[in-house]
């Protein structure tokens, strides 16, 4: 074949191939202005329906990823390439990551959901997850628990939803819960009397409810009292302590016997 043969054919060839890559690339930029319009758009909608910064952010990549992934297939489709293939390819991978990130996909989901009907917030000192203490994180994949001893405990999504979640930090307050052992003879209406105004006293005691002093049970050593101030969460180890002290002290102030189990007639 001679040279302007070759040409002949050539020449309408490159000029068809050429024509389609500069209309892919003018498509793909075009398409990514559009997905970029889109995820904007997007966000403005979350943020304007108050929507967690975090889950808006996921919302955003995912939707940009599928977003992309319908470029490239339109894109392939213009080079003239068998898409349906492509999609069931797609597809069949899209399965078997799946079933390889179960796990994964679940806290993922778990997580979605923890972010949109907020059982607890960053900040709540919670028990999620058979795990105790003050939530530092929410991510959509795992809970990130500090415990009061500075413990960092992370914890899956999905357990932390399939699990019971307590939310101490829900109310404004919470109760102490204390006990309070008494000798026999000695009066529990007077040990009530001494402690229920000095518990008001306790710093961050809450004024409302008042604090509670009251008889609970009997045992053998004697009278058993329910100590019990409110506080607020953040305070509630400090009050707790504070209500020891205040008992061992009130009683000492009072000379009351130390208790002992009594056999027969006699103290052991």
């Amino acid at each position: 074949m001679d040279t302007t043969n070759w040409l002949e054919t050539a020449v309408p060839i490159l000029t068809s191939f050429g024509l389609k890559i500069i209309g892919a690339v003018v498509l793909y930029m075009v398409g990514r202005w559009l997905i970029g319009v889109a995820v904007s758009l997007m966000q403005r909608v979350l943020t304007a329906r108050n929507f967690d910064p975090t889950l808006q952010r996921y919302i955003a990549n995912i939707l940009s990823v599928v977003l992309n992934i319908v470029l490239v297939v339109a894109i392939l489709g213009y080079f003239g390439v068998e898409t349906t293939s492509f999609a069931a390819l797609l597809a069949g991978v899209g399965l078997a990551v799946g079933a390889a990130w179960s796990g994964l996909l679940s806290n993922f989901a778990a997580g979605a959901f923890l972010i949109i009907f907020r059982p607890y917030k960053v900040g709540d000192y919670v028990v999620a997850g058979g795990v105790e203490g003050t939530v530092t994180e929410i991510g959509l994949f795992n809970t990130v628990i500090t415990s009061p001893d500075n413990v960092v405990t992370i914890v899956g999504n999905s357990k932390v939803s399939g699990d019971t979640i307590k939310n101490f930090s829900a109310h404004s307050h919470r109760r102490v819960d204390r006990t309070a052992q008494l000798a026999f003879g000695v009066d529990p209406l007077d040990a009530i009397a001494r402690l229920k105004p000095l518990l008001a006293a306790i710093p961050n005691v809450v004024a409302e409810p008042a604090p509670d002093v009251e008889i609970i049970d009997f045992n053998a050593m004697g009278t058993v009292l329910a100590v019990r101030p409110y506080c607020h969460t953040d305070h509630y180890w400090q009050v707790t302590f504070d209500t020891n002290k205040l008992i061992a002290a009130t009683f000492g102030e009072a000379g009351y016997a130390a208790p002992y189990i009594v056999h027969g007639n006699r103290p052991s």
